[in-house]
């Protein structure tokens, strides 16, 4: 028996089919040469030889003979595990970093990329030292869902019908309690402005002022303490922080679990400190049966989740779009063959149907006229027609005859045909196009990885800022009043110095993470 080797050099320069038509022919009249096989759209082309007789590189350079750039690939595929995953509960850049750098410290982890657009992540591993199994393990600890990406044709993983359903819902609810709040603010501004004109005016005194301040339909108080307008935006900032937050807080309860920081720990904290704050101040103004409203922040969780919650929706209709062609190219695959067995003088004995996922190399395929070529392939009997515009372009049907190849995804037109399959799976003409494409959304350019990098040390950062400034602002507030009294207009002045200075930091520190929150860096 003969030895048979097997080698795969990577060819360059091809254009079209009748390249690969040129490579094999002429390769196949050479000695030693069991049979060769060129994939046009990976470059690749797969050589039988008997090493006894003909080395790789003198393939190599017989296909450089013809014109062609041709390298012998060393280990090709072999050895390494590949790992195609779906993830999903990723919402920004830095829950990409997150399980990147956690998957990279696995010991046989050799490369990894996540890809937020299409929630797929790439994983190459060492299969002696870790398996599949425990990445999949490792993702889950860290808060996300997963699967293995099922060869679905639907391409559901692209679809983003759920994330936009659920952000949506989320704007709506957060949008129908904020209108009412930005209502009653702007109706107080409105007020307060000509309450500042009528003191302007009239020379009136403080205390005709804080009864007319008080005769405001929205600041009479239902408790010492608790003014309508306050109860009011208390009652609207409630549903907005249990059923509008819901998905952020558990995002955000996830990332701290792993003691990491991303853009939900922002929102959540700058939202919760808000409201906490406010009810508490209004508590303590209701038990100190105050005569002036305090000052509450009820207004900032509705609008700050007004605007994120948006803005996560059309993040996601962007990404269904971007998506979309690629689920439209997925769809040009067939889903089933019809194997056939043939007798001598190819007489058909039997046929079946089965999974195109199912089809190898060298089985005959039958298709019917006005079927699909499920794999790429090359005519045994038969003439036809072929419509190959979806894959070409080429406009007009391309004749087939015995000979000739055929590409998977192309429509047949008037003749049955039996091929015989070259290039199965992952190695069809329009699967490489789909990986090509999918390559392109998941490789990352330079700055990105840069952008992600930087989003995890964004949010300790903004935090520690926003506590800086409320200490910075006490701490200027006890030894110069005066600097404060400057900027916190319109505080009463029966409230003493010191809760002056603290509301006012607190508003300062309030302010900076609110400001920070919708981290531009990562929806950018």
């Amino acid at each position: 028996t003969k030895t048979v080797s097997k080698c795969y050099v990577q060819v360059t320069g091809m254009t079209c089919a009748s390249c690969v038509a040129n490579i094999e022919r002429n390769l196949r009249r050479e000695d030693g040469i069991h049979s060769i096989l060129v994939a046009l759209m990976a470059g690749k082309a797969e050589v039988r030889y008997n090493p006894a007789i003909i080395h790789p590189s003198t393939i190599a350079e017989l296909i450089r003979e013809l014109g062609f750039g041709a390298t012998v690939m060393e280990n090709c595929d072999e050895g390494d595990g590949v790992l195609e995953l779906v993830v999903r509960g990723m919402t920004c850049a830095s829950c990409v970093h997150k399980i990147e750098s956690t998957l990279m410290k696995i010991n046989g982890v050799l490369y990894c990329s996540v890809a937020l657009a299409t929630n797929k992540a790439h994983i190459k591993y060492d299969p002696e030292l870790v398996g599949p199994r425990d990445i999949i393990q490792m993702i889950k600890d860290l808060g996300f869902t997963t699967s293995l990406v099922k060869k679905d044709r639907s391409a559901s993983h692209l679809d983003h019908k759920q994330e936009i359903r659920q952000w949506r819902r989320s704007f709506l609810v957060s949008l129908f309690f904020c209108i009412p709040v930005m209502g009653l603010m702007i109706y107080m501004m409105i007020m307060d402005s000509q309450l500042a004109d009528a003191h302007a005016h009239h020379n009136m005194s403080a205390e005709e002022m804080e009864t007319l301040h008080s005769s405001m339909f929205l600041e009479r108080q239902l408790l010492p303490g608790l003014s309508v307008m306050n109860f009011l935006s208390f009652l609207l900032c409630v549903p907005v922080q249990m059923f509008g937050g819901w998905h952020f807080y558990i995002q955000a309860y996830k990332a701290v679990k792993h003691k990491t920081a991303n853009m939900d720990v922002l929102i959540v904290l700058a939202t919760s400190i808000a409201f906490v704050y406010s009810f508490v101040i209004l508590l303590v103004a209701m038990a100190e049966k105050a005569k002036v409203n305090p000052v509450t922040f009820f207004d900032t969780p509705p609008m700050l989740f007004v605007f994120i919650s948006l803005g996560r929706w059309l993040e996601h209709v962007a990404k269904g779009k971007t998506s979309e062609a690629l689920a439209r190219l997925i769809s040009l695959q067939a889903t089933e063959a019809t194997i056939v067995t043939l007798g001598p003088d190819n007489i058909l004995l039997s046929e079946e149907q089965v999974d195109v996922e199912l089809v190898q190399r060298g089985d005959v395929v039958k298709v019917t006229p006005g079927g699909k070529f499920p794999v790429d392939g090359r005519v045994i009997e038969g003439h036809s027609m072929v419509d190959e515009s979806l894959i070409t372009g080429e406009a007009m049907p391309v004749t087939k005859k015995p000979g000739n190849t055929v590409i998977a995804g192309s429509i047949n037109q008037n003749g049955s045909l039996l091929i015989s399959a070259t290039h199965v799976g992952a190695d069809t003409t329009l699967s490489q196009i789909v990986k090509l494409v999918e390559e392109a959304q998941t490789s990352k350019a330079p700055i990105q990885k840069f952008a992600d990098k930087l989003s995890g040390y964004f949010v300790p950062f903004i935090v520690a800022v926003s506590v800086v400034t409320l200490f910075a602002w006490i701490i200027i507030g006890f030894v110069d009043f005066e600097i404060v009294e400057k900027y916190f207009l319109g505080y009463n002045q029966s409230i003493s110095a010191a809760e002056v200075v603290i509301r006012f930091a607190f508003q300062a520190s309030i302010t900076v993470l609110c400001i920070a929150c919708p981290c531009s860096l990562g929806l950018a």
